[in-house]
């Protein structure tokens, strides 16, 4: 079984994704990444990546492999801002829904 995800947890991932690298990544390398966790198709990544950067959280820089153009992408500023946010809202909603899918309390 496995949980739907929405758009929120998606761009978390992602950004999380992306910041590992202080020189950016590639779209694959992304999917490939964020598949370790959650099934994703390509064609779902791509807009995500796009919309993130439309919306200044990532940028873009194309570089030459292997005698053609890679697209890499790199979080910005604005992005790490809202990586903390989503870092901060998942903590709570984790311990949320540990308290009553396992029983932990939250002192």
């Amino acid at each position: 079984m496995a949980f739907n995800t929405g758009t929120a947890l998606l761009d978390a991932i992602v950004l999380s994704v992306v910041s590992l690298d202080r020189e950016g990544t590639y779209g694959y390398k992304i999917t490939q990444d964020v598949r370790l966790v959650m099934e994703v198709s390509e064609s779902t990544l791509y807009p995500v990546l796009r919309r993130l950067q439309k919306d200044g959280a990532l940028e873009t820089y194309d570089k030459e492999f292997n005698g053609r153009n890679r697209r890499y992408y790199k979080i910005t500023s604005n992005g790490m801002i809202i990586l903390d946010r989503y870092r901060r809202e998942w903590i709570g909603y984790r311990d949320s829904i540990n308290s009553i899918l396992l029983g932990e309390k939250n002192d």
